[in-house]
């Protein structure tokens, strides 16, 4: 007979919009042990499971800790109470809670305050982008299925009884009929209790003991402050395309999500353990990437089961159309599944998929060895050489009302290169070599097409360094202490270390802006590179590894997704954290076509 050996939950505590999978493990009629499902559709020998979810609701009511929200709420801020700000937003656990995160708190009156004063309400802010007509809009993708969440925890009526049963002040609402459950805004301060219990086919009746878990209370998602778009003048200074004015401008995002496979609670141990797995990551990962509303989305360590089964079908059902190259295994052994790659999204309603290039970094390292590397030295070299990194570029065609240009002669084309040079700091001349590498790729399609280009990713490459100097200036300079590791003679002559792409950074244009207001936003860059001081903040390192560049000849900067600050990420806090769930920051940049000039 089917019986059930034992239930729990992976995730010690439930948040809002993140969906709750019990593992249930089974002995089979035949005794054999399995986590397989067996629902009242497809019984196995007569048996099936049944699943209940109840919200257990006490008289007391309960506020959790805005800053800590695992933790129970002791004290209130009375001055977010009279600014109206949102009470959840209001609680603290402890004075020192409080204490600790004032700096970073006082921002929500502030802004509170200036929103009053200058609108006469609330003042809009959204995680991304500014829309078609410029003004800043609140992101609702996003509401509309979290209220949609409770259809999904059961039967497509969710008509449950009101009560199931009280005890000692608590009452028992049903919430869910199936094996997964998503708690929602309903649940926040109350614990969740599920059942599983074997039922005969024929009766219905459950036969044997009911399999049991309480979790913790529920807490809300954490959000972040949002990240306004800012506006970018005195830069958009080139004369604009009218191929490109019908259809406005448009939006890049790019983004290393940080894969699974790579958090690990002993490199990121200072992240609560619920913030660090990965049902959590993916739904605040997913609401950040949505709410951004970027029309072309790089991602960078996808995995490709995530991409599968997760990221390509939710993104989906937001309109976007999407790719995946996946790195090559060489050096990786254990489960295809893990091995990750980068993902390169658009909106269908403003591009369309033309071509797709491939770029297998591996495949360049074993055409160079088989070229260059003497037959005695070719082993070490690839071993050396051979890193898995791979690039994805993706030619879009820009659409008009939904629709491709009728006149082929004014196809709007647009080149989007998404990359990972994911390689040791101590590889120097590996991690110039694969962005040359890149660089060369990316000239003979500029040579073939008059295209502007975008280049997007983690290159692992601080300002500065050889790689960021290539990228950045065209060339690298013969002094460069980078090129002093070159122990394959790959990086010679130097003078080879050149491209004729007119790439600049897009967030370097902040430093170009010479209008008033801007100060704040030029001192979160580099005075020497006028690049962001980090993109990536861990406990062992902060700094910039990621960029967006683009070719100055044939596109402007029009507008830029605002940097994080240190107030932002809040006092001796590292990513990833509840709120940011990866330990890289998102870039955005709005960009319009113009008129091309000469390539230099």
């Amino acid at each position: 007979m089917l019986s059930v050996v034992r239930v729990h939950l992976p995730s010690e505590i439930p948040i809002v919009g993140c969906e709750l999978t019990p593992y249930v493990l089974l002995r089979r009629p035949d005794k054999t042990i399995s986590t397989d499902d067996v629902p009242e559709t497809a019984p196995l020998d007569g048996h099936f499971l049944r699943y209940k979810w109840y919200r257990v609701q006490s008289d007391k009511k309960v506020a959790v800790c805005s800053i800590h929200p695992s933790e129970q709420a002791t004290l209130q801020c009375l001055g977010c109470v009279k600014a109206k700000i949102p009470l959840s937003k209001s609680y603290h656990c402890t004075t020192k809670c409080f204490s600790d995160a004032w700096q970073h708190h006082r921002v929500l009156h502030d802004r509170a305050a200036s929103a009053l004063n200058e609108n006469g309400n609330e003042e809009e802010e959204v995680f991304g982008r500014f829309n078609s007509t410029g003004s800043g809009t609140i992101n609702s993708s996003l509401s509309a299925s979290a209220s949609s969440a409770s259809l999904t925890n059961g039967s497509a009526t969710n008509l449950y009884p009101a009560a199931i049963t009280q005890r000692s002040g608590e009452t028992w609402f049903e919430v869910g009929r199936s094996k997964t459950y998503t708690p929602t805004a309903d649940d926040v301060g109350h614990v969740l209790k599920f059942e599983c219990v074997v039922v005969d086919a024929e009766t219905k009746m459950p036969l044997g003991p009911v399999n049991t878990i309480l979790t913790s209370r529920v807490i809300p998602a954490p959000s972040p402050i949002p990240r306004k778009q800012i506006r970018v003048d005195g830069v958009g200074h080139l004369d604009v395309d009218a191929r490109m004015t019908t259809s406005g401008t448009f939006t890049v995002l790019s983004y290393n999500i940080l894969s699974e496979a790579y958090a690990s609670s002993d490199l990121y141990n200072y992240c609560p353990s619920w913030a660090l797995s990965w049902p959590y990551r993916r739904q605040n990962l997913l609401r950040e990437i949505v709410g951004y509303r970027a029309d072309i989305i790089c991602l960078q360590e996808v995995q490709s089961d995530h991409y599968d089964e997760f990221f390509s079908p939710e993104l989906d059902k937001h309109g976007y159309y999407g790719l995946y190259k996946r790195k090559t295994n060489e050096v990786y052994s254990s489960n295809t599944n893990t091995i990750d790659g980068c993902a390169t999204f658009f909106r269908r309603d403003r591009f369309s998929h033309v071509k797709k290039y491939e770029v297998e970094f591996n495949k360049a390292a074993q055409s160079l060895t088989e070229a260059t590397i003497p037959t005695t030295q070719k082993k070490s070299a690839l071993n050396r050489l051979v890193k898995d990194n791979v690039a994805l570029i993706v030619v879009l065609e820009a659409k008009v009302n939904n629709q491709p240009f009728d006149n082929p002669g004014k196809r709007q084309l647009l080149c989007v290169a998404n990359t990972h040079v994911n390689v040791p700091q101590d590889l120097k001349d590996v991690k110039l070599w694969q962005v040359h590498t890149l660089l060369k790729g990316l000239e003979k399609i500029a040579a073939s097409a008059d295209i502007p280009m975008l280049v997007c990713g983690d290159f692992n490459s601080v300002p500065g360094s050889a790689p960021h100097a290539l990228l950045a200036m065209g060339k690298v300079d013969p002094s460069h202490p980078d090129l002093a590791v070159d122990p394959l003679n790959i990086l010679r002559p130097h003078s080879k270390l050149v491209h004729q792409l007119p790439l600049v950074s897009a967030y370097s244009s902040f430093a170009r802006t010479v209008s008033l207001g801007y100060d704040q936003h030029k001192r979160r860059l580099d005075g020497g590179t006028n690049e962001p001081l980090f993109t990536n903040v861990t406990r062992d390192f902060i700094g910039t590894l990621d960029y967006i560049f683009y070719t100055a000849d044939s596109l402007v900067v029009e507008s830029l997704l605002e940097l994080l600050d240190e107030e932002s990420l809040r006092k001796d806090t590292a990513l990833p954290s509840p709120e940011w769930s990866s330990d890289h920051i998102a870039l955005l940049a709005e960009f319009r076509c113009c008129k091309n000039k000469s390539r230099r």
